[in-house]
């Protein structure tokens, strides 16, 4: 074959990989485009800045995977009613919306006009929280992290609050844990205030006053359930944890809790979770394999289900407890330290 007849097949298969190429994009161009029928699919939140432009919304669905072309979006934006009207706020959509169901949610559905949506896990600590809150564009870590360091709030039971002189954070363990909104640039003290009520309306006004009178007190009990909150990974395990550190503390025998480990190691930020045998002797107050009794103060802020398990402990002998070896993260109890080495044993 001459290799002019070469050079021309050779652009002829070209020419047409490109045409199915372009075929291809075309039609499910034009799919994305007509296609007005939504599909049930996972939720996906989107946050639309002020001013943002009809163009700079496409760009945020096609990186939140909603849409797969830009350009079919803000043609249908300027087809349909809704084009004018699109919001800025936050806004849940799902995967499988078609263009005029999302057009139509952001124009017209339930957003929160300049409000953002902060998910505070149970379990977080201070530190992680003012991260999340800088990553959200709500506040900085480092006004966040200094509001949260002070007992300066008008709730009655933080006037009585005795919190020790050493802690890295005297609000550590009260700001509660849930879905918040806010505007970007909302002072950092009306976070922690609107945490600290979110606190006593979860607890309740009558049970914080039971708690203060109880035998440990308020920052006691708050210390016990972020250990909890920290070690438990499901809720009806909780109680029985919870009788684990009531049975040491009871003994005088040393709690050795990993997280209380992790706490100081990874200066709140939980990012390590392996705990290695030269962990252990860190020098922390928190640290529980070096000190006896609780740590000096909460690891995490619990939520009400590990607050409610340090309340009423549930009633038994176990000393100890390891994970089965599940990824579900259920425990296995025992009474003495052989039946625990057992157990281990057995597991691996």
């Amino acid at each position: 074959m001459k290799i002019g007849r070469v050079i021309r097949l050779i652009l002829l298969v070209i020419i047409l990989a490109g045409a199915i190429f372009l075929g291809t994009k075309a039609i499910g161009f034009y799919k994305e485009y007509s296609n007005d029928e939504s599909i049930d699919g996972e939720e996906v939140e989107i946050v639309i800045e002020k001013g943002t432009s009809t163009k700079g919304i496409a760009k945020i669905l096609k990186e939140k995977g909603l849409i797969q072309y830009e350009l079919a979006f803000t043609m249908k934006a300027k087809k349909t009613e809704y084009g004018s009207k699109l919001r800025y706020g936050t806004f849940t959509l799902h995967e499988g919306m078609s263009l005029l169901d999302i057009l139509k949610t952001i124009a017209e559905g339930e957003g929160d006009n300049g409000m953002i949506k902060v998910v505070i896990p149970e379990g977080y600590t201070i530190q992680m929280i003012a991260q999340r809150l800088e990553d959200k564009g709500v506040c900085s870590k480092e006004e966040f992290l200094e509001a949260a360091n002070t007992l300066d709030y008008d709730f009655t039971f933080l006037k009585d609050l005795e919190v020790p002189e050493d802690v890295d954070y005297v609000l550590q363990g009260f700001l509660f844990p849930a879905t918040y909104k806010w505007e970007a640039g909302t002072k950092a003290s009306v976070i922690v205030k609107d945490m600290l009520q979110a606190f006593v309306n979860q607890v309740g006004t009558e049970e914080l006053e039971k708690i203060e009178k109880s035998e440990q007190g308020l920052y006691n009990m708050i210390t016990i359930a972020s250990i909890i909150e920290r070690e438990a990974k499901l809720d009806e395990e909780r109680p029985t944890i919870s009788g684990v550190i009531y049975n040491r503390l009871k003994i005088d025998m040393k709690l050795q809790m990993c997280p209380t480990v992790l706490y100081p190691l990874t200066e709140g930020m939980y990012d390590v979770n392996q705990v290695l045998y030269k962990d252990l002797e860190i020098d922390s107050p928190y640290n529980t394999y070096e000190n006896y009794g609780l740590p000096i103060g909460p690891i995490c802020n619990p939520g009400l289900a590990s607050i409610k398990a340090a309340l009423a402990p549930e009633k038994h002998d176990y000393l100890f407890y390891h994970t089965d070896g599940t990824s579900d993260g259920k425990h296995i109890f025992t009474k003495t330290y052989e039946e625990h080495e057992d157990t281990r044993i057995k597991k691996e």
